[in-house]
């Protein structure tokens, strides 16, 4: 499978990172190339600097041949918009964007993406350890 992921933070590079390991071709995006640290070592991926909402950067970094796309930046708005980009312009088939707030995400996933809410996957999971409580 050909991913590409924008942005290197720690869930960006832990993606990146597994993905790579598991004999995908990966290639990351970042505004900051200082975050390509947080990639393990090993990584053979490839690294591109600059801006997803720029469908110019999505263009070099591969979108167009991608099977799937992964927007974790930290900007809720920056991810839905270039997932809209790689769906729309670039024909990507299975596009996940990250939002940190959960009724973004309803928003978004009612526009027709994949969206994953840390917030609510983390709500959900320490209500499950609290005796006697419920689903958020």
């Amino acid at each position: 499978m050909n991913v590409v992921i924008m942005g290197c933070g720690r869930t960006g590079a832990a993606i990146a990172g597994s993905l790579d390991r598991d004999g995908h071709q990966v290639t990351v995006l970042d505004l900051d190339a200082g975050q390509f640290r947080r990639l393990p070592d090993s990584f053979g991926g490839r690294m591109a600097v600059g801006n997803g909402m720029d469908a110019e950067v999505l263009e070099r970094a591969g979108a167009r041949e991608a099977d799937a796309f992964v927007a974790v930046t930290q900007g809720d708005n920056r991810n839905y918009f270039a997932s809209q980009l790689a769906r729309e312009i670039f024909g990507v088939k299975n596009v996940v964007c990250r939002t940190k707030d959960p009724e973004r995400g309803e928003i978004f996933g009612h526009l027709g993406l994949q969206t994953y809410s840390p917030t609510s996957a983390g709500a959900e999971a320490i209500l499950a350890m609290l005796p006697g409580s419920g689903p958020a």
